[in-house]
């Protein structure tokens, strides 16, 4: 009998792992814009959100447009940070599968997540114009811990649909 074990894995991990490694591609993409690039990107995000937003955009004052998308533009840029990781919380958590929510799995997630968000912030000190920021780590962990809890909470809905329908 051989010394290595093979690890047999599901097609469900298997299929969260990918999502978690694009998800990780993903941002690592966004990670290699420079500032100019990354501030041009999200400010059309920004205009178009602050179009649908505010009614009367178009009539108002160039100067209070401009102050408008300035103001929105930071809110924009930290929710995105947010909202990727929630993503890659999410993809992370259903790759270690059913689990509690405060149990050894769901810590490694958040772990991971943590990590990564630090090996993110650390490249974009790299990058020309960027800068590395805890306080975008903090955001970054907090959308992956949204995102394990919300995969936690769809595992046990989803397992305790499972059993009724099995039952019945």
């Amino acid at each position: 009998m051989s010394r290595f074990s093979v690890v047999k894995l599901s097609r469900s991990t298997v299929l969260w792992g990918l999502l978690t490694l694009i998800c990780m591609v993903l941002i690592f993409c966004f990670s290699l814009d420079n500032a100019e690039i990354s501030a041009r990107k999200s400010g059309e995000v920004t205009e178009s959100i602050v179009k649908v937003v505010v009614d009367d955009y178009s009539e108002l004052p160039e100067k209070k447009q401009m102050s408008l998308l300035d103001k929105a533009h930071h809110i924009v840029r930290k929710t995105a940070h947010f909202v990727i990781y929630t993503m890659l919380g999410f993809f992370a958590s259903c790759t270690v599968g059913k689990r509690r929510l405060f149990g050894k799995g769901s810590l490694a997630a958040l772990i991971f997540c943590f990590l990564y968000a630090c090996s993110d912030e650390l490249h974009q000190y790299f990058v020309p114009g960027r800068s590395c920021m805890f306080t975008d780590v903090l955001i970054d962990t907090s959308g992956a811990m949204l995102g394990i809890i919300v995969s936690v909470v769809c595992m046990n809905v989803f397992g305790l649909i499972r059993k009724r329908k099995n039952r019945g």
